[in-house]
C-alpha cells in the first residue's frame, strides 16, 4: 500500500524566494485499488509521483510504500514498485524482448521465472507481434507497452503510472486502461495520474483532485458528484479549479 502524510516539495526561486510544487499532500492507496491523481498540468502530480518513486527527495512530510520509507529505505522501495511515465526512455538498439528481459535480470529474477513471466506479459499486453523490433523503430504505442512490461516484469505490489497515456492514440490508450484494470484485479496497488476525465471515470476507484500543489478534494466518483451536487466529474473538476484560481491569483 501507499501512505502519504503531509508531503511537501519546495524549490528555490530567484524572484519568489520559494516555489511550493507540492504543499502538504496526504492520501492512502490500498491493494486492489486504482487511486487517481487528477489535475491540470503544473498541479504537482508528477512531483508527488517522482518523490514516491524515489527520484526526488521530499522537503518534508513522510511517505511509505509497502511499509518502506521512500527517503530512508529508497532501495527497498524501488524493489517493490513499477514506475511508468509518458517519457520513459527506451534503448534504440535493443529489441522489445531484450529490454524487458534486461530489466528482469536487473531485478535479480531467475532465468526460468523470467521466461515464464515475460511470456505471460507479452500475451497480456499484446506485444508478440513486435518483440524483435528495436526501440529506434517502435511506434509510440509500442514504446509505451515496453515501458509497462519492464515496469511489471518483477511483479511489484505497487505500480505508479505518471501521465502514461499522453501521446497515445485512442486504441493504444484503451489498451493501457485495460492493462491497468487487469493489474488491479491481480491485487496491485496502483497510483494513476492524468488530466483526462474519461480515463479517471473508467479505471479509478478513488480520486484526488490536485491544483497548485494541494489536494482540493478526495473521494469516489459518486461521492464527489454528490458532495458538489454535480452530475459530472468534469463539472466538479472545473468548478473547483476555477474557484481556487480566483482565490489564489498568480503572482
Amino acid at each position: 500500500m501507499i501512505i502519504v502524510e503531509n508531503l511537501r516539495k519546495s524549490y528555490p526561486d530567484l524572484e519568489k524566494g520559494e516555489v511550493k510544487a507540492v504543499d502538504g499532500v496526504s492520501f492512502v492507496c490500498e491493494p486492489g485499488q486504482v487511486f487517481g491523481l487528477l489535475g491540470p498540468n503544473g498541479a504537482g502530480k508528477t512531483t508527488v509521483m517522482r518523490m514516491l518513486a524515489t527520484l526526488l527527495k521530499p522537503t518534508s512530510g513522510r511517505a511509505t510504500i509497502a511499509g518502506f520509507d521512500v527517503e530512508r529505505e529508497a532501495e527497498l522501495v524501488r524493489r517493490h514498485i513499477g514506475f511508468v511515465s509518458n517519457n520513459t526512455s527506451n534503448y534504440d538498439r535493443m529489441s522489445a524482448r531484450e529490454m524487458v528481459e534486461f530489466f528482469g535480470r536487473l531485478h535479480g529474477m531467475l532465468e526460468d521465472e523470467l521466461q515464464d513471466r515475460s511470456q505471460m506479459i507479452y500475451q497480456q499486453l499484446q506485444m508478440t507481434d513486435f518483440l524483435e523490433v528495436t526501440g529506434g523503430k517502435m511506434s509510440t504505442g509500442m514504446k509505451q507497452k515496453v515501458s509497462i512490461a519492464r515496469a511489471i516484469i518483477h511483479n511489484p505490489p505497487v505500480l505508479i503510472f505518471d501521465e502514461a497515456s499522453v501521446g497515445l492514440d485512442v486504441l493504444v490508450g484503451r489498451s493501457l486502461q485495460n492493462a491497468v484494470l487487469e493489474l488491479k484485479e491481480q491485487g496491485k496497488c496502483i497510483l494513476y495520474s492524468t488530466h483526462h476525465m474519461r480515463e479517471v471515470e473508467r479505471i479509478c476507484d478513488q480520486i484526488a483532485i490536485m491544483f497548485n500543489g494541494k489536494i482540493l478534494c478526495e473521494g469516489s466518483h459518486e461521492q464527489l458528484r454528490e458532495q458538489f451536487q454535480k452530475g459530472d466529474l468534469e463539472d466538479v473538476f472545473f468548478d473547483l479549479v476555477e474557484q481556487q484560481s480566483l482565490a489564489e491569483p498568480e503572482g
